[in-house]
């Protein structure tokens, strides 16, 4: 029962995440529609990144990661845990604020910061005002990150993880009304992103006061659990720091190639698919549940925990990452093949996309790895390794740039997260039992690899096969469908003949899930 209720976190956050993705890709491929891969999107994609990457310092990544811990053991232990949410609620919302302000007024340096060619024409101003009307985003959806923390540590996980689709819905609505009203499209959609925010921002609200939790205002201040916190969270601040170093570093080297910063960005949207449902999921339920059994001292329950939730990874990503790869050119062209896209634009993704994959698993694994550390609050030794992974990404990308071009950015990319993966691994094993892996993950493991070996055979079999239809405009979407239905079917049946996973416990997962979510 354990086991079906942890699998059952991982799909209520997943099957959420990926209807948030789904409504990405209508995102995406209507933004491909309107404005291809040209100057207002590179603009649009720079100015829609800096909020988002300080985002990561401020609430998802660092400040969550000690946030969680210490807000779940409050919780279970009975202590006023609502008390420490509040202080921590408004002390980031005044220093949100205070941020947010100095930065829109400082735009022109955080543009040129994240794309320095941009100054060599047009994209540098539209980027600015793009930004200066985006970036008020930080402060909502910071704050609605916390709240999702506070959801999430006392097993509610529903609310937190269909917030993300109405940043998305926002998103569509707003390109249908610019389309039709003949407002600029690049500016209209800078608008949504704060607007986006809010919406996120109130739902949540919503969700934590039904869940008892009142947090009424209360003068920023600072207490000494707030400076226990700031203790646990900065070297995590820091590692995060290194973390968007990395992405500054891979835009710097897409912005002296034009329309290359779009296709780095339509790539990702691609890959993060099965690393924000697969990623997200693991990483949400993961740090809580193992701060629980951390805490209550049960070493048995915590690595199950931890090797549940690393073969519910590898059995979505393995698959995943090789379908990526095999099929990326098909996957590209008929999702993005229309309007302003060109074919250029599709090898050039597609590429990048490739690469990507190959480092789709290591991305998902820092997810499900990095929870053994922040449980423990051990916050520096994630940093150290950080550093490591900075050097190795600024050496590949800047190094080979003058050779590779754009595609530098990717490849450095997915080195500098295999290289952060071994590094988390390695440093794990003087962790004890709950870090080791138990019987049944080193039994499926290769199962799991075998599995997706031969379904990545007969993908390449039916890409083939069905090259001619993958191009007809009236037929390319069954084409890509039946790749991707037989690519499924092809890896849940071998997996299930020799034992790669269960679909029994899979069925049992998904019905307690719906169970969760018809409650929630």
């Amino acid at each position: 029962m354990a086991r079906i209720r942890l699998v059952a976190g991982f799909l209520t956050v997943g099957l959420w995440t990926l209807l948030s993705r789904v409504f990405g890709f209508v995102r995406d491929v209507m933004m491909a529609a309107y404005l291809g891969a040209g100057p207002v999107t590179d603009a649009f994609f720079v100015a829609f990144s800096l909020p988002n990457m300080f985002r990561r310092f401020f609430a998802e990544g660092a400040f969550n990661f000690a946030f969680v811990p210490i807000f779940a053991k409050k919780h279970e232990a009975g202590e006023d845990a609502e008390s420490f949410a509040r202080d921590a609620f408004w002390g980031m919302a005044a220093l949100l604020l205070v941020f947010s302000t100095l930065a829109v007024i400082a735009m022109p340096f955080l543009v040129w910061a994240m794309a320095a060619g941009f100054a060599q024409d047009g994209r540098f101003d539209m980027a600015v005002v793009f930004g200066r009307v985006a970036f008020p985003y930080i402060f909502f959806i910071s704050l609605t990150a916390l709240l999702s923390g506070m959801l999430n540590a006392v097993g509610r996980f529903t609310a937190a993880a269909a917030a993300p689709v109405l940043l998305n819905v926002v998103f569509v609505a707003a390109m249908l009304l610019a389309d039709r009203a003949g407002w600029p499209m690049g500016l209209t959609l800078s608008y949504a992103v704060p607007v986006a925010g809010v919406a996120q921002l109130a739902m949540l609200w919503v969700a934590v006061r039904q869940a008892g939790f009142k947090m009424r205002f209360r003068r920023p201040r600072l207490t000494p659990e707030l400076k226990r916190l700031a203790i646990i969270a900065a070297p995590a601040v820091l590692a995060g720091g290194v973390v968007q170093i990395n992405l500054i570093v891979g835009r710097q080297v897409a912005s002296f190639t034009e329309n290359a910063v779009s296709w780095l960005s339509y790539a990702d949207r691609l890959y993060q698919l099965p690393l924000g449902v697969v990623g997200i999921a693991v990483g949400v339920v993961l740090l809580p549940e193992l701060s629980r059994r951390l805490r209550a001292g049960d070493v048995g329950a915590g690595q199950h925990s931890f090797n549940r939730g690393l073969e519910f990874s590898l059995f979505l990503t393995l698959p995943s990452a090789v379908a990526l790869v095999v099929i990326a050119t098909p996957i590209v062209s008929v999702l993005f093949g229309r309007g302003a896209w060109t074919e250029a634009d599709t090898q050039a993704t597609a590429l990048a996309l490739a690469i990507y994959a190959l480092g789709l698993p290591a991305f998902v694994l820092h997810k499900v790895l990095q929870p053994l550390y922040y449980a423990r609050h051990d916050t520096k030794r994630p940093f150290k390794f950080a550093l490591v992974s900075l050097v190795v990404n600024a050496v590949v990308a800047i190094g080979l740039m003058p050779v590779i071009g754009f595609i530098a950015a990717a490849l450095a990319t997915t080195l500098a997260a295999w290289v952060m993966v071994w590094q988390l691994w390695r440093g794990a094993r003087g962790m004890g039992q709950a870090a080791q892996l138990d019987t049944q993950m080193k039994t499926r493991m290769w199962r799991i690899i075998l599995a997706s070996v031969v379904m990545g055979a007969v993908l390449y079999g039916l890409n083939l096969a069905l090259a001619e239809w993958l191009v007809v405009s009236g037929k390319r979407y069954l084409a890509l469908l039946a790749l991707i239905l037989g690519g499924t079917a092809v890896y849940l049946g071998v997996g299930q003949v020799i034992g790669a996973f269960s679909l029994g416990e899979l069925r049992a997962a998904l019905r307690r899930s719906r169970a969760a979510n018809s409650g929630a």
